[in-house]
């Protein structure tokens, strides 16, 4: 909602100033609040109805315009369910949802252009122009706030006691339905397997597959421009074009392959006993099969694309997360190519660190023009020689700069070597 890219040159301080402004035990607190949030591995997953039903009632409950249930990791605040508000996510640093987060307490403002603490805000300034603002944390039985349950509107509000109750209780509905969400094994739209399901049928599959020496390959499928499709015909029929393209492709795979739904419009594929050329072959089935089904809406018939990168285990390999990386950046070169298409995983394509890689959740900060400028990110994966880095944008970052990770004590310098608008590949210097 407005442009991130420039911090306080105070805040681009060295490792012992980080450590004087951030002291340790709010790092130690918001380390462990970012490893109880990464257990749920709910961040950019898709939909749920679960989730949308908690934001439609509270709508009718309060009448208030905007309803989100807002995740919040190192860099941004993520919304697993909104009412009210295009965006799917934004930066984190003027989030009202960060004091609940502070404080685990709820926050009632009833006019934030009156309260001092907010009347410069950007999200008060500019879009959504938020004048009332109420959130509930979302506290996990760890005790950790992993977010919270808000409700925005435009114009001030006041807000009982009984309200602030009612929105607290709907705020433990909200973290009932993560604990029963791990419990998930398959998406309820589509039928594909959960992420969760799908990631740890994978890590199975590898290790079977290194075991008995055999061959596995990883297909991962992004529909093209869903946005539009959502936009122009709704969600409605957004959502019946997602369950007829997995069953398209259920009809083109074998008993023994796994298809499971990754993300909004994200697919990933496993197919054991399977090479690369024929990998690649069963891709381009499914492409085929998706492009062939048809669609209506408003008197209107249309079909859809898909984008597919493959990737194929190498000997030896047990790192799923490697694997989902190399699939990904072949899926990322069928976007720039022109979509509707095929890519092949290939060496020069991936990422140089892509082996020995865990999956993390932690907070940082990127340092550049000599530490006078920093931008807020959160490392989903590190290796003692590189790491993946997810930012609100990666326009404006140099090819080098420095990784300051909140829980480590020192700065590493940094070259880029894998870009795409969100996620940042990146070696150790």
């Amino acid at each position: 909602m407005h442009d991130p890219q420039v911090q306080p040159p105070a805040e681009a301080a060295g490792t012992r100033e980080l450590m004087t402004t951030a002291p340790r035990l709010e790092c130690s607190r918001e380390a462990a609040r970012l490893a109880a949030l990464d257990r749920y591995d709910v961040l950019d997953t898709p939909r749920e109805e679960a989730f949308d039903r908690i934001t439609r009632l509270a709508k009718r409950i309060f009448d208030v315009p905007i309803v989100l249930v807002s995740l919040v990791d190192a860099h941004r605040q993520w919304f697993k369910s909104r009412i009210g508000l295009d965006l799917q996510q934004t930066e984190r640093e003027p989030a009202f949802c960060n004091i609940p987060i502070a404080q685990n307490a709820p926050l009632v403002v009833p006019d934030a252009r009156a309260d001092p603490r907010f009347a410069g805000n950007a999200f008060v300034v500019g879009e959504p122009g938020v004048r009332f603002y109420a959130g509930a944390p979302i506290v996990s039985p760890g005790g950790h706030v992993l977010g919270t349950l808000c409700l925005i509107d435009r114009k001030p509000h006041e807000f009982s006691a009984d309200q602030l109750e009612t929105l607290t209780e709907l705020a433990q509905v909200v973290m009932d339905e993560l604990e029963l969400r791990q419990l998930a094994n398959s998406d309820a739209l589509t039928g594909a397997a959960s992420r969760r399901a799908f990631r740890e049928e994978l890590g199975r599959a590898l290790h079977l597959a290194t075991r008995h020496d055999h061959e596995l390959s990883l297909v991962v499928f992004d529909l093209d421009d869903f946005k539009q499709i959502n936009d122009k015909h709704g969600h409605s029929t957004g959502d019946a074009v997602l369950a007829r393209s997995v069953a398209a492709c259920l009809g083109q795979l074998r008993v023994s392959d796994v298809i499971g739904r990754l993300g909004g419009e994200e697919f990933g594929v496993l197919l054991p006993h399977t090479g690369a050329r024929a990998a690649f072959e069963v891709a381009e089935r499914l492409r085929a099969a998706i492009a062939e089904a048809s669609f209506s809406s408003g008197g209107e018939t249309f079909h859809v694309t898909a984008s597919f990168g493959v990737a194929t285990r190498l000997r030896g390999t047990v790192d799923a997360d490697a694997l989902m990386r190399e699939a990904d950046a072949a899926l990322y070169l069928a976007k720039a190519q022109g979509r509707d298409r095929c890519v092949m995983a290939r060496p020069a394509e991936i990422p140089a660190d892509s082996s020995g890689r865990r999956r993390v959740l932690k907070g940082g900060k990127i340092l550049f023009d000599r530490r006078t400028r920093s931008r807020d990110c959160t490392i989903r994966s590190l290796s003692d020689s590189g790491a993946g880095i997810d930012v609100v944008s990666s326009a404006g970052l140099p090819d080098t700069f420095e990784l300051a990770i909140d829980t480590d004590a020192k700065v590493r310098p940094c070259r880029l070597v894998g870009l795409t608008d969100r996620r940042l590949e990146v070696e150790f210097m």
